[in-house]
Order: C-alpha cells, then sequence, then structure tokens
C-alpha cells in the first residue's frame, strides 16, 4: 500500500493546457513517486510496457481487448482480477504511460467515499479545463463497501476517468454488479515458476535493477523461485534482500547460504517435476489414509513451504475425501470441497488454514474404502462385457409406441410401495446379484450398512420385504 502523502494529488487549476510530459498536470500517484536508485527493487522493476511484462500472454497478444486498449487508446475501465504479484498494478502504470493519461492511486484500505469522490472531481476538473484524462487506479476494490463501490459510477459512467481497479477476490461475490457491468474485466493467471525466473534474470542485469554487479547461483535462483510462489514482487524484493546481504560480506556472488540467511527461509528440497514432489505427495495421502494427523501436517507444510500449487493440494483432498473415507464420514468431501474453494476465493497465504483444517479433518475421521471397491468392482464388471440390456419396465416409456414395445410396463413407482422401496429388479439380468457396495462397520457407515443391507433384502425380494418386514432404519 502506499503512503497517504501524495494519494488524492489534484492538479492545480493553473497548470496550463498542454503541459510537457506524460504526467502533465501532476497526480502521478505512488508509481511514479519514486524510480531513484533508492527505491525498492520491485518498484525499479516495474514493466514499462507490455512487451516488458511477464507472464499473462493472454492479454499481451496482437488483437487482445488489453493492448488496443494501450495502443488505441481507448477510454475503457478495466476490473483485473488475479493472485498478488502478477501485474495488476503495473498493468494500470502502463496503461497511464503509454496513454499519457494522469495516474491518480487511491487504496481501498484507506480511502472514503469522501476520498474517491474528491479523486474523480479532480479528475473531471483536469478533463474540462485541459482535455487531460485521468487513470484511476483503486487498489483491492473487494475491500470497499457498497457506498464506496456506488461512489466510483458517476466517473466510471461518464468516462471522467478511466477506472482500473485490481482484485484478489472473485469479482463476482466483491464487486458490485453495475461497476462490474461498466468495466470490462481482464484475469490475470499466476507467474509459472519460468516467469518469476525471468523476472529475477532481468532484474541480475538490468540498469534500473542490480546492473550486473552479482551473479546468483542456480541453486539460489531455484530458491527464491520457489519462496515467490508466482509472485514477481515477492521473489524481487527476497532478490534485494540477498544482494544487500551479499554486498555487506563484499561478495559479488549470491549464494543459497546466503539467500537463506537474508530472507530467512531454509531452503525446502522439493522439485515440483521431480521425485521429491512425488514422494512427498505421496507421504501426505498415505499418512491422512493412515490417521496420522500430524504426519500429513508435516508434510503439508513442507509442500506449502516449497510453494506447491495449493490447488493441487486441495484435490488431492477432495479425492482422498471419497476414496478413503467416503461414507464412514459423510461431511469429509463437504470439508475437502469447502477448502478447495477456500483456495480459489482466498488464496495463499491465508488458504494454508483451510488446507490445514481438511488435513486433520480427514485424518482424524473414521476410514472405509468401500465407495473405492464398489466402484472398481462395478467398473470391471462393465470393462469384462458384464452389461446386458436395461429390463422393460424400467426403459423409457414417454414416447409415442413405447407401450407397444412395452417399455415402462409392470414399473412400481417406489413411492406407492410400503417405506417408499417397491420390490423390483433394476439391474440387467447378467448383473442382477452383484453386490459392489460393501459398507464397512467403521464410523458413520455402520448405519449405512445396516440401512443397505435391509434395503437390498426388500428390493430383491429375499427377505422381510415379502410380507411386510421391519422398516429400514433412517
Amino acid at each position: 500500500m502506499v503512503d497517504d502523502d501524495g494519494l488524492f494529488d489534484a492538479p492545480a487549476p493553473a497548470v496550463p493546457t498542454g503541459a510537457a510530459g506524460p504526467r502533465a498536470g501532476g497526480g502521478a500517484g505512488s508509481l511514479s513517486a519514486n524510480t531513484t536508485a533508492s527505491a525498492p527493487l520491485a518498484v525499479r522493476m516495474r514493466p514499462r510496457t507490455l512487451d516488458e511484462l511477464v507472464g499473462q500472454e493472454q492479454l499481451r497478444a496482437e488483437g487482445s481487448p488489453l493492448r488496443r486498449l494501450v495502443e488505441g487508446d481507448q477510454p475503457m475501465s478495466l476490473l483485473l482480477w488475479g493472485p498478488p504479484g502478477t501485474g495488476k498494478t503495473t498493468i494500470a502504470s502502463i496503461l497511464s504511460q503509454q496513454t499519457r493519461r494522469r495516474f491518480v492511486e487511491v487504496s481501498a484500505v484507506s480511502a472514503g467515499v469522501k476520498e474517491v469522490r474528491a479523486a474523480i472531481d479532480a479528475a473531471r476538473h483536469e478533463l474540462v479545463h485541459s482535455g487531460e484524462e485521468t487513470v484511476l487506479f483503486v487498489d483491492e476494490v473487494h475491500r470497499f463497501s457498497k457506498a464506496q463501490q456506488d461512489a466510483l459510477l458517476p466517473g466510471v459512467e461518464n468516462r471522467w476517468v478511466t477506472l482500473v481497479a485490481a482484485t484478489t477476490e472473485n469479482p463476482f461475490f466483491s464487486v458490485i454488479s453495475p461497476l462490474l457491468s461498466r468495466s470490462l474485466l481482464l484475469r490475470l493467471e499466476s507467474l509459472t515458476d519460468d516467469d518469476v525466473a525471468a523476472v529475477l534474470d532481468q532484474a541480475l542485469v538490468d540498469e534500473r535493477g542490480l546492473a550486473g554487479a552479482f551473479s546468483l547461483d542456480d541453486d539460489a535462483r531455484d530458491h527464491l523461485v520457489r519462496l515467490a510462489g508466482g509472485d514477481a514482487r515477492r521473489s524481487l524484493t527476497y532478490l534485494e534482500a540477498a544482494a544487500g546481504a551479499a554486498r555487506a560480506t563484499g561478495a559479488d556472488r549470491i549464494d543459497l547460504a546466503t539467500t537463506e540467511t537474508a530472507v530467512d527461509r531454509a531452503a525446502v528440497r522439493y522439485d515440483r517435476q521431480g521425485d521429491q514432489h512425488y514422494d512427498v505427495t505421496s507421504a501426505f495421502i498415505k499418512s491422512v489414509r493412515g490417521s496420522d494427523a500430524d504426519a500429513a501436517l508435516h508434510y503439508l507444510a513442507r509442500m506449502v513451504e516449497a510453494g506447491e500449487d495449493p490447488r493441487f493440494i486441495a484435490r488431492r483432498l477432495v479425492v482422498l475425501a471419497s476414496e478413503d473415507v467416503g461414507l464412514a464420514d459423510p461431511t469429509a468431501l463437504t470439508t475437502a470441497v469447502a477448502a478447495a474453494q477456500a483456495v480459489q476465493l482466498i488464496g495463499m497465504p491465508e488458504a494454508r488454514f483451510n488446507l490445514a483444517q481438511a488435513t486433520i479433518a480427514l485424518a482424524v475421521a473414521p476410514k472405509s474404502n468401500a465407495v473405492t471397491r464398489a466402484i472398481d468392482a462395478a467398473q470391471a464388471d462393465v470393462r469384462a462385457g458384464r452389461i446386458g440390456p436395461v429390463p422393460p419396465h424400467l426403459r423409457d416409456a414417454h414416447y409415442g409406441g413405447a407401450a407397444t414395445l412395452g417399455h415402462g410396463g409392470g414399473y412400481l413407482y417406489s413411492h406407492d410401495a410400503p417405506y417408499g422401496i417397491a420390490e423390483q429388479q433394476y439391474a440387467p439380468d447378467v448383473v442382477a446379484d452383484a453386490e459392489y457396495y460393501r459398507p464397512t462397520a467403521l464410523g458413520a457407515e455402520a448405519a449405512v450398512k445396516e440401512r443397505w443391507e435391509r434395503i437390498r433384502r426388500l428390493v430383491r425380494g429375499s427377505g422381510p420385504g415379502r410380507s411386510g418386514g421391519t422398516r429400514p432404519a433412517g
């Protein structure tokens, strides 16, 4: 976030029309306030054109809406949605610089309705008196209340400002519909490891960066890439810290030990494409399956610290909830899916709490692989050719001529039968006696087992269902 000083700089009416420079009229905002050697490396290395922007190929492609806006100088408001460090603020800066507009930044953390209106009024004044347009950048727009977002509408609707609003949260939940409908929504993807490595390499040699003063060992680069987690800004912050540590010792080489010391994070030996990835993932799954929550948390921490994609971890938990817990705890799947949704909605690092909660819940839950065995057995029969025609009474009878073919004849409507369960054949003859689902007596599945055995007898007519029997539990 930016300091309050200069946050809402409004141009003085006396500024002459046609003043020189792309920032004529003042109000440049924090992005242009400090580009000297004292500025943070991440600020100095901020891309100045779309071609310098790393990643986001889908947005930089020829003919893309963003490129047309920048190169065609079209006044249209943007809503940028993506993880931290993927270029949202940079795109706003590029739009301002390449189209020679004023740039004003508003922080949703500290600004209120009054400040938003003041920024828009200043932009309107400048547009009327000097013809200069303004890019109004709102960071973390999801933090704005409805009233604050409403205050943006007149400026966007009348094009007094070109609004560029950035958010890390799903805008369909966090941004009001009128603002969404008046803005072009662009989604930014997390940077790949190669993207982050390219950012680091450029900073090492660029005159705005470290200007070739340091070399970076490969293992140190890999460590910085892992720690960055797809966040270019974070990678440059860590590189700057590591360069400072090397400079303090008189070295011109940044090695792994220096990097670990500078950012106070030990390198986790973990290759997302190699054996460590598969070994740690395997150990994580087997620890949850084995009900050792502590061991599972250890492997979860290793994956998180190494920068593993949290969506990958969440997907493994969702699979495990059905594969290894199943109906022994029917809430396990709900918990895992909720964690996966939280990862998408919140992102790292906060989503680690959701992943940890799901990991613990699944580890301590009673276990059953009955669901896994059931679908495996059913698929094995199908692959072996045990298919058979659908029984006539179950076939579709909702078309002319179906009755002539005998379709639907003799079908018993379940809700008309005692207990809502009718005695009739559902499976094809070839698998009529198959018993795929064999529930265990573990956890909540014990009750399911008792109920299913009674239901099976009622449906297949081999038990108390013939004479009324006992009502199934539940």
